[in-house]
């Protein structure tokens, strides 16, 4: 059986009986969970629960939502103002979390989860929509197969089941690592599309230590129990770096391994990235000082900075240093005249180093100020 087809096989036997070898120990909140039928929690297989990076009023997608479990948790989280949107291609699963829904919308007083059926590492093609379609027209040669590409097209495009920059947060728990390799690449890649630009991705996952030999990848039952697919460590941070994300950190990582094969540990890892580092850089005679505690760190862009050290930065980089996961890690030093966004020239943030600002630049070379001591040292509270 080859492992995609053994994935839906096994998941589609697991929304109707409980298989306990699908899933990590995870603890959620105990109060979110209370809304929740149990035909929907006994059937949950996840390794980690990325909902605490869900914001009030947020646009969530669930990448392999399975039952539900963590819509209904992210649907809490978002408040009415919010939405929640999960994404399965599994009908078992789909069909346990449509008939739970109504349900807890009840318990919570509002409906804002809806389900759709499509392949997570294609979020364009809506497969509900094009089996509609598919009805009325059977394909039995090859015209019929070109017309049938033709159409999936068309749907990607003027119809597609999540749109470009519309979610403000992307979770999963222990799904990415079931996509097929040849498919990761555009997995990363529809992820980041779909998010709206100051947007994150708080993904939960079963990631090796080791590179899984390929002998362990063509076992169906261990790619289908979350295992041989999963991603070695440091390659699944990097995936999210060749999207274009920024700010890629480990929020956790369970220390002990979910299970040990042929000496390649197995855990869970949930990571956060940000999407938002696009753009044109413009000069706009800005500065930040890194606080430390580190002698220097670079950023995703190879910015160097040194603890201590006026760093010219462009206001794109300006702006992102001062908002998660960065806040707080850098002093912003504003220009006293500041520069219009119309009037701002380009900034070579590529192939200049990394520049240290003059002090005059951000002051103005005219500044020739002399002011008296601030009010505050005073006697009772002295400055020196």
């Amino acid at each position: 059986m080859e492992t995609e087809s053994s994935v839906r096989q096994r998941y589609a036997d697991a929304a109707r009986r409980v298989e306990t070898a699908l899933c990590c120990p995870v603890t959620y909140d105990a109060e979110s969970l209370r809304a929740i039928p149990a035909e929907v929690l006994e059937r949950d297989y996840g390794c980690g629960d990325p909902t605490p990076h869900v914001h009030p009023g947020d646009t969530v997608l669930d990448l392999g939502s399975g039952g539900g479990k963590l819509c209904f948790i992210a649907a809490q989280a978002v408040g009415r103002s919010g939405r929640v949107i999960g994404v399965d291609c599994n009908r078992e699963m789909l069909g346990l979390a449509r008939w739970a829904a109504p349900q807890v919308a009840e318990r919570i007083g509002y409906a804002n989860v809806e389900f759709r059926f499509g392949l997570i590492q294609d979020l364009k093609l809506d497969i509900e929509r094009l089996e509609s379609h598919l009805r009325d027209r059977a394909v039995a040669d090859a015209a019929g197969y070109l017309e049938l590409r033709d159409l999936e097209q068309r749907l990607r495009r003027e119809q597609p089941l999540v749109a470009s920059e519309s979610v403000d947060c992307v979770l999963s728990n222990c799904v990415l690592n079931l996509v097929r390799q040849t498919d990761r690449r555009s997995l990363f890649d529809e992820i980041f599309r779909v998010l709206k630009p100051g947007g994150r991705a708080a993904i939960s996952d079963i990631v090796s230590d080791e590179s899984v030999p390929e002998a362990l990848q063509k076992d169906p039952e261990l790619w289908s129990g979350c295992v041989s697919g999963a991603f070695r460590e440091d390659e699944f941070l990097e995936a999210f770096e060749a999207a274009g994300f920024h700010g890629i950190e480990i929020v956790q990582r369970t220390a002990e391994p979910w299970q040990t094969i042929r000496g390649i540990e197995f855990r869970s890892l949930t990571v956060v990235a940000h999407k938002g580092k696009q753009g044109d850089c413009w000069e706009r005679n800005q500065a930040v000082v890194y606080r430390g505690p580190f002698r220097q760190v670079t950023d995703d862009d190879g910015h160097t900075f040194r603890r201590g050290q006026r760093i010219a930065v462009c206001d794109k980089t300006f702006s992102l240093l001062m908002r998660p996961p960065y806040q707080g890690k850098f002093e912003p030093i504003e220009p006293r005249i500041e520069v219009p966004p119309e009037a701002a020239l380009p900034f070579p943030c590529e192939g200049a180093g990394t520049p240290i600002r003059d002090p005059r630049v951000t002051k103005g070379s005219d500044y020739d100020a002399t002011t008296a001591a601030d009010p505050a040292c005073a006697p009772s509270a002295p400055c020196c």
